[in-house]
């Protein structure tokens, strides 16, 4: 099982940062290359669609708005990826937040690190993206 992971600090503090990005439905919010997400199956699933077009659909696995973070799985990406769980979180940093997004997955025709580089740039550019919603 290959892992992958991301972090970033925001000055802002983490109930802020869990009111943009805790919500299922919400990476258009914040994810500039995930312009549209739409909801199914109670909440507990999302379709979502990228700038290009391409279709991923996720399921809500656990959820916990206390801790404030949540874990999903693929249902249908155009990731070469299987037992794909991932997970992001948000906790208080000093006055700050730290949102961490991280994910386990097994390779499919493609090397370990192949697919751990991947998910690691998507993750990273998205957090990237979402700091961007916080001006310093």
């Amino acid at each position: 099982m290959a892992t992958a992971s991301a972090f970033i600090d925001i000055p802002a503090s983490a109930d802020q940062v869990w009111q943009l990005v805790g919500g299922f439905n919400a990476l258009p919010d914040w994810l500039p290359f995930i312009p549209k997400s739409e909801l199914s199956e109670g909440g507990r699933v999302r379709t979502l669609q990228t700038s290009d077009g391409t279709v991923v659909i996720e399921r809500l696995e656990t959820f916990d708005n206390a801790a404030r973070t949540y874990s999903y799985s693929f249902v249908q990406s155009p990731f070469p990826a299987t037992d794909y769980l991932a997970t992001l979180r948000v906790e208080a940093q000093g006055q700050g937040a730290r949102v961490t997004w991280s994910g386990r997955f097994t390779a499919v025709g493609v090397s370990d690190e192949e697919v751990q580089a991947l998910f690691a740039g998507i993750y990273q550019g998205g957090l990237e993206a979402l700091r961007g919603n916080y001006p310093a």
